[in-house]
């Protein structure tokens, strides 16, 4: 620990004691809420999840004292609008221009944290929230998701009236740039780390994801300084605590992808003594039904606008595996990622993802949906502004036999319909959506599909205008990317693109 740890925490344990341990056998009946998420990081890359090379004591042990989700979804594989739906419990595209990356939210949707704050609740965010984006466009003074504190500390010693509190801590970590060979000097095995069928492997490939891994351990150490102090602030039984991530890992196939690797995350509850701990459940879930849980924990109503469900059903049985059998399934849903198509045109699409299916509609086909090549500004590095190793391996060698099949997946032109048969192809490789033999499951998933995104609202589905490509972008350095001197040199790259010409 730092001095400056040792420090405040001198200073904040009386202060914080007061008035916030649980005497015994009291209950809470209004916790504080811990929001400790992550940055593009897929659901199975900690060491609870099963993964065997990256090291998260802190995370794991929170996930031995709760429930961990092993069907957890983002609302989108894309940070604004995945956190969008997290914060309004509802589906990205009931959100106007909130469904888009480097927009706005609009401040006419009714968000958790206001709720919470409203109530009496001391609402606080440190890092990102929502966004990226424009606040002050939005028409907020502060971010959606609290207002913002350098601390964890430094936000509970504001808290001078002893009131119940929802923080946020919203981590860079996983996010690239990673610094390469970090994670084989931190001591990891690049031999060790299970590649993914649908990425090269090779020692560029396995080094990149250690150095993802090494990101992910820096998180691990954030979640475990945060939970020492709220330990010494004698307020680890009154709260809930939320561990999560907002999106997929940033690999090929990953972020803004709507397969797994782009939307499925880690999740996991704990609140001593009131959660039933040592539970993995396996029911369908979304961040999005994060909104109705942490208002009804508080006990207060939940705004008709949301279309996601509360967990606590979830959260308070005793059972593991599958507990409600109407969790079943979960829809995830993309418009504009990054600035990386002519005229800042996105790659739109709906899924559905049940337990042995997925279901894609690709809206637009005919454009390419890891963005225009040769920069690819969907996928990973979307400028190749800082290193990318797998994506630039894919690109350099997209030529090789071996590397070809996997080049196309990741960039190359995607049809219409894709459905695969997770049974079978858990790393939905192969698409059998023209197969005869699954023209049944297509035929019932696309209903399904079609029957929830007009129930919901959803203007690809009822014919309202579609706003989202007309959307202002904020981040006007993505207009003209400038690719870094390596991948200039490796690929033969101009030295700045433009994606609006005269």
């Amino acid at each position: 620990m730092s001095l400056n740890r040792r420090q405040l925490l001198k200073t904040l344990m009386p202060l914080l004691a007061l008035g916030h341990a649980c005497r015994p056998g009291e209950k809470k009946i209004r916790p504080n809420i811990l929001l400790l998420m992550s940055d593009n990081q897929s659901w199975n890359h900690l060491g609870c999840y099963g993964d065997r090379v990256v090291r998260t004591p802190d995370i794991d042990r929170i996930a031995e004292q709760g429930v961990k989700f092993s069907h957890a979804f983002c609302a989108a594989p894309s940070c604004s609008p995945a956190r969008a739906g997290m914060l309004t419990g509802q589906d990205i595209w009931r959100l106007e221009e909130g469904a888009n990356l480097w927009g706005i939210l609009p401040d006419k949707f009714p968000f958790y944290t206001d709720l919470l704050e409203d109530s009496g609740y001391y609402v606080g965010s440190q890092g990102k929230g929502w966004g990226p984006g424009s606040v002050a466009d939005s028409g907020r003074e502060y971010n959606h998701g609290g207002r913002s504190f350098p601390s964890f500390g430094e936000f509970l010693q504001g808290n001078s009236e002893n009131r119940p509190w929802c923080y946020w801590f919203s981590s860079q970590n996983p996010h690239r740039p990673y610094e390469v060979g970090s994670g084989e000097s931190s001591g990891m095995d690049p031999a060790e780390v299970e590649v993914p069928a649908y990425l090269p492997d090779n020692v560029a490939v396995r080094g990149d994801i250690c150095d993802y891994y090494y990101e992910i351990q820096k998180f691990d150490t954030e979640v475990g300084e945060i939970l020492e102090l709220l330990d010494a602030s004698g307020q680890r039984e009154s709260t809930l605590i939320v561990i999560c991530s907002d999106n997929g890992w940033q690999m090929p196939r990953g972020l803004a992808n709507l397969y797994d690797f782009g939307t499925r995350v880690p999740l996991i509850f704990s609140w001593p003594g009131q959660i039933p701990g040592g539970r993995s459940v396996e029911d369908f879930v979304n961040l999005n039904d994060l909104a109705p849980t942490f208002l009804e924990i508080a006990g207060l109503p939940v705004p008709g606008q949301m279309t996601a469900r509360s967990l606590t059903g979830l959260l308070f049985s005793s059972r593991s595996g599958r507990v409600d059998p109407s969790r079943d399934r979960v829809f995830t849903a993309r418009e504009r990622h990054a600035m990386c198509r002519m005229n800042g045109l996105g790659y739109p699409g709906r899924a559905i993802r049940t337990r042995d299916f997925l279901f894609i509609r690709n809206y637009e086909p005919e454009r390419w949906p890891g963005g225009d090549p040769p920069l690819y500004g969907d996928c990973d590095s979307h400028m190749l502004h800082y290193p990318a190793p797998t994506k630039l391996y894919l690109l350099s060698h997209k030529d090789d036999p071996e590397v070809a099949p996997l080049f196309e997946l990741a960039f190359g032109k995607r049809p219409a319909e894709e459905l695969f048969d997770l049974r079978s192809d858990p790393e939905q490789m192969h698409n059998v959506a023209f197969s005869e033999d699954y023209a049944a499951q297509k035929a019932e998933l696309s209903a399904a599909l079609d029957d929830y995104l007009t129930a919901s609202g959803d203007p690809r589905a009822t014919g309202r205008e579609l706003i989202w490509e007309k959307g202002r972008y904020y981040e006007v350095a993505d207009f003209k990317p400038r690719p870094s001197r390596e991948a200039i040199e490796a690929l033969g790259l101009e030295e700045e693109y433009n994606y609006f010409p005269e």
